[in-house]
């Protein structure tokens, strides 16, 4: 029989096509672990973040699998005879060809198995409740206000006493005309002591003592009240977020602050990288967190068992940090440190050496260019609690610019309106006297400067003649 030679070969070509999709569509045995949110149970199907990325993954690489728990329900160690358990163990032994689960890449699971490139970037990092908190300080009414604000306000409160001083009784006589009636003979009251004490108690929405008469001091002195009032609400609103958000001031911000308090019990995941991490660590402050954990034997079983001694208080949980963020989202009263160390991956795990994990790599790293796994990551992380208020941070003096703009504008206005009453008198008497308007308000200001000299002496007489008497 005569075959022709196109069709021998469209023969071989859908042959070999056969053979090339058999090969790329296998039925891949795939092990997982229950851990939520990566693979959780519905009815009699799974669900999860690791579920989500394996159909992806097969969609886009084009195989077909089966998914199956692992029966040891643990993650994958090596005991001292060199076996390997839990689904690393599978892959070992050819029980799975693939595991798919918050598997943390190490140099040890490497060697044993081949894995991807990361899905998932993690550390370490520790889980409490919010309700530990340090204790208040004596000093703790001043923590709205910076130290920058703190000093702004004592600059303008001298300020301001000032130049109220200055404009209703520069050197023991005012120097707005409209200050005094008669300058030879009427006594001055308003002296500095008084200014200050004035200037205070308006500040705490009191009056006190003499008040200024003329139209310059009153600006001054309205200008000051409505910088006082701006200053207290601003205060008064930022002591009482404080007081609400300060059990958010965790005691412990780190693993520094962990190991170097008695106060709070620690501990992680029995047998899982995170110990093995601190138990191979050669930096002193994580191998005395280990011997700690090691004598008081506080490891937990599993996640949930770490998480629920962590909600009852007292206990803080050492753990993966993308773990950790999914119990803060799922448990209000708990909190995870901004310290993360020992950054590492979430890979998928398969048997040393197959052709098939740099296929899986690819297909991670185009997953994560197009924004599929963080969609992924903020479909199964969404937090179902609701914000707390943030703790409010003190106010910076740019916060409070505006307001002390407003006074610095009030007291040079106080100050010129003075200084022009001065001058308009000064001009008033001049023609009166005929002379010229310089001469006399250079007259009005040495007599003030004359009269506080003389004012001076009188009361260091007065106070000799008693201590005689």
């Amino acid at each position: 029989m005569k075959v022709l030679p196109g069709v021998f070969v469209h023969t071989v070509v859908l042959l070999l096509s056969t053979v090339r999709c058999t090969a790329v569509l296998p039925d891949l045995k795939i092990t997982t672990i229950k851990q939520d949110p990566y693979t959780m149970s519905k009815g009699s199907q799974l669900e999860g973040y690791c579920m989500d990325l394996l159909s992806e993954l097969a969609k886009k690489l084009g195989f077909e699998y089966n998914v199956h728990l692992v029966k040891d329900g643990s993650y994958g160690r090596q005991d001292e005879s060199g076996a390997w358990n839990g689904m690393v163990g599978e892959v070992v032994r050819g029980e799975a060809d693939l595991a798919i689960a918050p598997l943390t890449l190490t140099a040890a699971r490497e060697k044993a198995v081949g894995m991807t490139k990361p899905f998932m970037q993690t550390g370490i990092s520790i889980l409490l409740r919010k309700d530990i908190a340090e204790e208040a300080g004596f000093f703790e009414f001043l923590t709205p206000f910076s130290v920058e604000t703190w000093v702004g306000i004592l600059t303008a409160y001298l300020g301001t006493a000032i130049c109220i001083w200055v404009v209703a009784s520069l050197f023991q006589h005012r120097l707005s005309p409209f200050e005094w009636s008669q300058p030879q003979t009427e006594e001055n009251h308003f002296t500095f002591s008084h200014s200050l004490w004035f200037t205070a108690g308006a500040l705490t929405l009191q009056g006190a003592g003499p008040h200024p008469k003329a139209l310059s001091g009153r600006i001054v002195c309205c200008t000051w009240w409505l910088f006082g009032l701006v200053l207290l609400a601003c205060y008064f609103s930022n002591l009482n977020t404080s007081q609400v958000s300060g059990s958010n001031q965790l005691m412990v911000k780190g693993f520094e602050d962990l190991v170097n308090q008695q106060r709070i019990e620690y501990g992680t995941l029995s047998g899982s990288s995170t110990l093995a991490f601190f138990k191979n660590s050669n930096n002193p402050t994580y191998r005395r967190i280990y011997e700690h954990m090691n004598t008081a034997k506080s490891f937990v079983s599993s996640m949930d068992e770490g998480v629920r001694r962590a909600k009852e208080g007292n206990f803080a949980f050492i753990g993966e940090s993308v773990s950790l963020d999914l119990a803060v989202a799922r448990h209000c009263e708990l909190v995870r440190v901004h310290e993360v160390i020992c950054m590492r991956g979430y890979s998928i795990a398969g048997t040393l050496g197959s052709p098939m994990l740099k296929n899986l790599s690819v297909a991670i790293l185009q997953l994560s260019e197009a924004g599929e796994l963080a969609y992924l990551r903020s479909k199964w992380w969404a937090s179902s609690c609701v914000a707390d208020p943030a703790k409010a941070s003190a106010l910076q003096p740019h916060s409070l610019k505006g307001i002390f703009l407003v006074l610095a504008m009030g007291l040079g206005l106080g100050l010129l309106l003075a200084i022009l009453e001065l001058t308009a008198k000064s001009r008033s008497r001049a023609g009166d006297q005929r002379k010229s308007c310089c001469t006399v308000l250079s007259e009005e200001l040495s007599q003030r400067l004359r009269t506080n000299n003389t004012d001076h002496e009188k009361r260091s007489q007065e106070t000799t003649d008693k201590d005689k008497a």
